[in-house]
């Protein structure tokens, strides 16, 4: 928010500054001069460079400048030291020859053209002065302590006034504080001295800020002495010294020092600085503070010097002036001044400077000249550089105080005006010219300018424009369909067209037109609306160990069209320049982070509109430093006062201080842990024992670890004494049936208190007035006492004896004398049956006296000898439960029902078990049986099926019966319905359902039953079988004979006629399936020596499938299956063995080629044409001689007819036949069948022909016979010849 408000600020310091410059003609347009750079009014140059006073100017034509010195005119080309810059009028005055001193005047410039002339201020030139201070005998003071002091300074005038302050030889400032201060003239004030303000070496430097020179003053010598030391050294110092007091310096309330007197007074300019002083002295030293009377401070303007003891006021103003009061307080009083401040002012533009004014012939305008100022300001006017009153009349021009007032003016009536305001304090010279022009509007802004702004900021959209009369400007937005005048848009005076808040939708071309009554001009720029740039995840506070790595993220959103810039900053300023430290695109990584790192980091996205920022701070931690200068106090017989100096924290807290020991009489070079304090705390109360030299280090913890241990502190001894506690841990028991061990944890050396440290062993039988025993043993840990009772109890102490005495009164512990095992066995051992599988056992408990020990509990032993039932064998089964301390009975789980066990108990203690008492037998009672042990399905038909069982293993009493359920499975879905159930005797293992529903899937549960309930169930899925009467969709295979189901399943396979044939794809196997799963396979391995796997191909719910891939000449085992859910077996049918013929390569049959087919029916009719031919002439009684048999055909194909007698040659029908031309023939002389069964019977004279399944004629075109075929066929193959073929054609018609 604060972002937005600074960038909107700029934004209307500039849309001002527009408006103020709105008037501005064109240089290439005849105007007045306009001075536009010239000196300050007072101007203080530095004597040792050339002197340039300034006066730039502009206008049309170029104006010509002329200077005055000291009110007359200043002839330049007469001073040899003097030029003026080309095209300019700005004085250079040349020293090197002359002293800065002598051009030491008043000057002022003019510029002039022909429409005016324009003047400067009065400047005012001095030269800088640095004076030497005076020389001077500056005596030493000597001084009480406790009175007050001023130190003169008293620096000699110069320009601009020096700086003063006050330092020592060595050129260090000069410590300063509520005691001891400089006042406003350079002065050093002390409220009151002590004796450290003693020394040689005050010393008031004095600079001059324009020569940067620094005069000295004669060093100060101030002694400081008490009443007695003054009247020892009075002699001394009498002849050269001033004593300032002569009595004690008593504490005093305070009084000023300046200003004197109650009230003073203050006369500051406006705008000026108004700072206020009240140096007070007193013993004790006073506080200085202030009121104003009148009202209140100005906070925002206000600040506080010197310890309170200046009051400082900025930019000071009419509402600052009134009554300020300053208090000065000490413990013993207080004392006040009044300081009575006026504010006077030099004139101050009330409205600012006049404006020049640009008029057209005929019209109006006023030039105002209103300003301000204490006491109030007169008002003068000059045109061209003339007082008013003496220049030429203007009936157009009405002057009236501070505003000039022009009507109906004409051309050539342009000048500059001069207004002059002045009092007392200063004055004010402003030139305002006024231009009568005739002017076309023309807009100065540059053409198709692009504006860019952020979304949500404003947009200012400049038409700079000038014309005379004034233009009018208006807006447009892409098309001409209305003025821009009304919300968003505020069209300034200026021509600027403003949108308060841009949006997306305000983007586009803007057109802005200026017109008067001369014309009209138009411009168009563009704006664009832009994403503004945000910081999406600012970088996060970080507090990291030292060497660690730490990375500050920084992601940022910014409008694409924008270029980013990301910078980081450390501290609102530059990175270092280390290679640690890594800039990324969106991070900053700094490795091996050191306490240097530590500061806030800043991301910076810059845009070329806009920007965002984000910091976070990152906090370098490290252990703590050591502690420092541990020191021994408060040192008493068992304790000391033990005091540290905390070292650095490294910005992480200290939790705690471990305070840790050394025994270097003992354990040399062990540290041992003390005690913890807190981490605020620097103190620690220690306790301290007897015959221990101690050393004593201190380590401070934070949040990062503990420190590294510090300096040990100085050695410490204590006296031995007695040792101050006893052993503890005392213990009695035996080893043995007749010995009594006493142990004890023996005392550390810190517990010993003294050398020679034994014990003192006591120990007495637990009855009426015993005795005790004593014995001293070394320093040890047991003691065995021989020779006791068996398990006896016994009282026990222990006692720590040094050579400087024995410990306290030791306590008495309690033990016991060895054990022996128990001699008796529990009585009333009974056992009561809850259920058939959990007992309950119950006995009497043993004496103690027969336990000879201490009573660890009791174990029973019980085993299952045999069932009661005939046909299971007999088994002993051994269980121990083991139960502690006193318990007399406990269930037995885990009982077999219908069983014979048997149990005893024992009593055991820590040496070990009793005798056992007497074997009790008892008997389970019957239980539930187990499940079947199985159920088969045999000799399904289409209604019926048989069930076989066998009895449950676990019979768990004797079997009263079956119960049989079952229910079928409804259209394949795994429904099941209505259930059927049926009770059978228990001599029943076998049982025939009739009238089932065929070819329907049946489960069947059953369980058996004794007098307990029934048992758990078995169950069995099968199917019976389909009706054969059943129409089924013939399979093109001609289907191996049927084969029924075996007689004996489990389950019954739902696969029937199984068959496989052998085709050009692979080997094609079919089947019938009349089962409900849906997944279905067919498995096939190769029939080999080795294991082989069996590889699996889905089926998809078809009954024919073709495996392809089968290895020639080899024989494989194929089987179908069928899976259902997961806790059924799968259904398999019979394996099929199938063998695959040896293949050769593959052959293209010309005879089932079409165009073959075509061309033998041309020869055949070409052939029948011929032979109709020749019988009608053989009809006619010609003769036809036989030409002799070739014995070489040149084409075995067609032999050619001759001319002369009709005949054709014979064609060879040995065994060398040769295929046709182009046809091909199987390398095993055979001709491959088709895939199909679905043949033609032969044509011909027993030529046997078939079609392909595509309906195309093959075969051989042959007269031989089928046995013929049989015979050879393995040998040759008869190609097709032109006779075979007219004789099939004979056959055929």
């Amino acid at each position: 928010m604060m972002e937005r408000r600074r960038m909107d600020a700029a934004l209307l310091v500039l849309f001002l500054v527009r408006l103020a410059t709105a008037l501005e003609v064109p240089l290439d347009l005849p105007q007045p001069p306009t001075i536009t750079r010239q000196s300050p009014k007072d101007y203080i140059i530095d004597p040792r460079e050339n002197i340039i006073i300034q006066c730039e100017a502009k206008g049309k034509p170029p104006p010509s400048f002329s200077w005055t010195r000291n009110g007359t005119h200043f002839d330049i080309d007469e001073d040899p030291n003097v030029t003026l810059k080309p095209h300019s009028g700005t004085l250079e005055v040349d020293i090197s020859r002359v002293k800065a001193q002598q051009y030491e005047s008043v000057y002022q410039c003019t510029a002039r053209n022909k429409h005016g002339t324009a003047v400067s201020n009065n400047i005012v030139v001095q030269q800088s002065r640095s004076p030497l201070w005076s020389k001077e005998n500056v005596k030493a003071l000597v001084v009480q302590e406790g009175v007050s002091l001023v130190l003169p300074c008293r620096p000699p005038a110069g320009l601009p006034p020096p700086i003063i302050f006050w330092m020592d030889n060595n050129f260090q400032r000069l410590p300063q504080s509520r005691r001891v201060s400089q006042s406003l003239n350079g002065d050093l004030y002390f409220s009151n001295v002590l004796r450290e303000d003693s020394r040689n070496d005050y010393i008031c430097y004095a600079r001059f800020p324009y020569t940067q020179t620094i005069q000295q003053k004669q060093p100060i010598t101030v002694k400081v002495l008490n009443l007695d030391a003054i009247n020892d050294t009075m002699a001394a110092f009498y002849n050269d010294t001033d004593l300032f007091s002569e009595e004690p310096a008593d504490e005093r309330k305070p009084t000023f020092l300046i200003p004197s007197g109650p009230t003073s007074s203050k006369m500051v300019l406006r705008g000026q600085v108004l700072e206020l002083e009240c140096i007070a002295e007193g013993l004790h030293t006073p506080d200085v503070s202030w009121t104003k009377v009148s009202g209140d401070l100005p906070a925002k303007r206000t600040s506080f010097l010197q310890y309170q003891k200046t009051l400082r006021i900025v930019d000071a103003s009419e509402s600052d002036a009134g009554d300020y009061r300053c208090t000065a307080r000490n413990q013993l009083g207080s004392v006040h001044h009044t300081i009575h401040v006026t504010v006077k002012a030099a004139p101050y533009w009330i409205s600012g400077a006049p404006k020049n004014l640009i008029l057209a012939p005929g019209e109006s305008g006023v030039l105002t000249c209103r300003a301000s100022g204490t006491p109030k300001p007169s008002v003068s006017w000059a045109m061209n550089g003339i007082p008013i009153e003496n220049s030429p009349k203007d009936l157009s021009r009405k002057v009236e105080d501070d505003t000039i007032i022009f009507t109906d003016v004409q051309t050539g009536a342009s000048a500059v005006y001069q207004c002059n305001v002045s009092n007392d304090y200063g004055y004010l010279l402003s030139n305002a010219f006024v231009n009568v022009l005739s002017e076309t509007p023309r807009v100065l802004t540059a053409a198709n300018k692009v504006y860019q702004v952020i979304k949500n900021h404003r947009a200012l959209l400049d038409c700079d424009s000038f014309a005379s009369p004034i233009p009018k400007i208006t807006w447009f937005k892409d098309s001409r369909s209305s003025t821009l005048d009304g919300d968003p848009y505020i069209l300034h005076d200026n021509g600027t067209l403003e949108i308060h808040v841009a949006q997306d939708h305000n983007s586009g071309r803007y057109t802005c037109v200026a017109r008067n009554s001369l014309g009209i001009n138009e411009n168009h720029i563009y704006l664009e609306v832009k994403d503004p740039t945000r910081i999406l995840k600012q970088p996060e506070h970080k507090v990291v160990q030292v060497g660690r790595s730490v990375v500050f993220e920084c992601k940022v959103k910014h409008d694409p069209s924008l270029i980013p810039t990301m910078t980081w900053l450390k501290d609102d300023g530059e990175l270092p320049d280390d290679e640690r430290l890594i800039v990324d695109s969106d991070s900053l990584t700094i490795t091996d982070v050191t306490e240097n790192d530590a500061g806030v980091y800043t991301c910076v996205m810059n845009t070329t509109l806009d920007h965002d920022s984000a910091s976070a701070e990152l906090t370098v931690v490290e252990r703590p430093d050591s502690p420092t200068d541990l020191e021994l106090t408060d040192h008493k017989k068992r304790s000391v006062q033990l005091t540290w100096i905390p070292g650095d924290e490294h910005n992480s807290p200290i939790q705690k201080f471990l305070i840790q020991y050394q025994n270097s009489l003992h354990h040399r070079g062990h540290w041992h842990n003390l005690t913890e304090v807190a981490g605020n705390r620097t103190t620690a109360h220690l306790k301290l024992s007897p015959y221990v030299h101690y050393t004593f280090r201190v380590l401070a913890l934070n949040a990062v670890e503990f420190s590294r241990p510090s300096i040990p502190s100085r050695g410490l001894k204590t006296e031995p004494a007695a040792p101050d506690e006893n052993p503890t841990g005392v213990k009695g028991s035996g080893t043995e049936h007749d010995n009594l061990v006493i142990s004890w944890k023996p005392l550390s050396g810190l517990q010993s208190n003294g050398p020679g440290l034994h014990y003192r062993v006591m120990w007495r039988q637990k009855v009426v007035d015993s005795e005790w025993t004593r014995v001293t043993v070394a320093n040890n840990s047991k003691f065995v006492v021989s020779g006791t009772p068996t398990f006896v109890p016994y009282e026990l102490k222990v006692q720590a004896v040094n050579d400087y005495g024995a410990g306290p009164d030791p306590a008495i512990a309690h033990g016991h004398s060895g054990e022996d095992l128990p001699v008796a066995a529990p009585d009333n051992v009974k056992v009561m049956w809850i259920n058939s599988t959990l007992a309950e056992v119950h006995w009497d408990p043993v004496p103690s006296k027969f336990i000879r020990g201490h009573l660890e509990g009791y174990k029973v032993y019980y085993w299952r000898k045999h069932s009661l039932h005939k046909h299971n064998p007999d088994l002993v089964e051994n269980q121990v439960l083991i139960l502690s301390g006193k318990h007399t009975h406990r269930k037995l789980p885990g009982l077999h029902p219908f069983s014979v066990y048997s149990l005893n108990v024992r009593v055991y203690n820590g040496k070990g078990k009793g005798p056992p008492s007497a074997e009790l037998q008892f008997n389970t009672p019957e239980g539930v049986p187990g499940a079947p042990s199985h159920l088969l399905v045999t000799n399904p038909s289409l209604d019926s099926l048989t069930l076989e069982w066998s009895p449950p293993h676990d019979r768990n009493g004797r079997i009263t019966g079956y119960t049989l359920k079952y229910q079928p499975v409804v259209n394949n879905s795994n429904e099941l319905g209505p259930v059927e159930e049926l009770a059978l005797p228990a001599n029943e293992s076998s049982v025939t359902l009739l009238n089932l529903k065929y070819s329907t899937r049946y489960k069947f549960y059953l369980n058996a039953k004794t007098v307990r309930g029934a048992g758990l169930v078995v169950s069995q899925e099968a199917v019976t079988v389909i009706d054969e009467g059943n129409t089924q969709t013939p399979h093109p295979i001609a289907p191996s004979p049927p084969q029924g189901p075996p007689d004996k399943a489990q389950p019954v396979s739902p696969f029937g006629n199984v068959s496989s044939s052998s085709g050009e794809d692979g080997m094609l196997i079919s089947w019938e399936y009349w089962g409900p799963e849906q997944n279905v396979y067919v498995e096939y391995k190769e029939n080999s020596e080795g294991e082989e796997e069996w590889q699996k191909k889905l089926v998809n719910g078809s009954q024919n499938v073709v495996l392809k891939g089968l290895k020639g000449g080899l024989s494989y085992s194929v089987r179908l299956v069928a899976k259902g859910h997961h806790d059924q077996l799968p259904h398999l049918s019979e394996e099929l063995l199938v063998s695959v013929p040896a293949v050769a390569s593959r052959q293209v049959d010309i005879a089932t080629q079409g165009w073959f087919i075509g061309l033998m029916c041309a020869i055949a009719l070409l052939i029948l044409i011929l032979l109709i031919i020749c019988f009608i002439q053989r009809n006619k009684g010609g003769k036809y001689p036989v030409k002799e048999k070739e014995d070489a055909h040149t084409d075995p194909e067609f032999q050619p007819m001759k001319d002369e007698d009709c005949t054709f040659g014979e064609y060879s029908d040995n065994e060398d036949h040769k295929p046709l031309k182009g046809s091909r023939t199987p390398s095993n002389g055979t001709v491959k069948r088709g895939n199909s069964d679905d043949s033609l019977v032969d044509y011909g004279e027993g030529g046997d022909g078939q079609f392909n399944e595509d309906g195309s004629f093959i075969g051989q075109y042959s007269g031989k016979s089928a046995s013929r075929e049989t015979a050879e066929g393995h040998e040759s193959s008869e190609a097709p010849s032109p006779i075979n073929a007219m004789n099939s054609l004979h056959s055929f018609v």
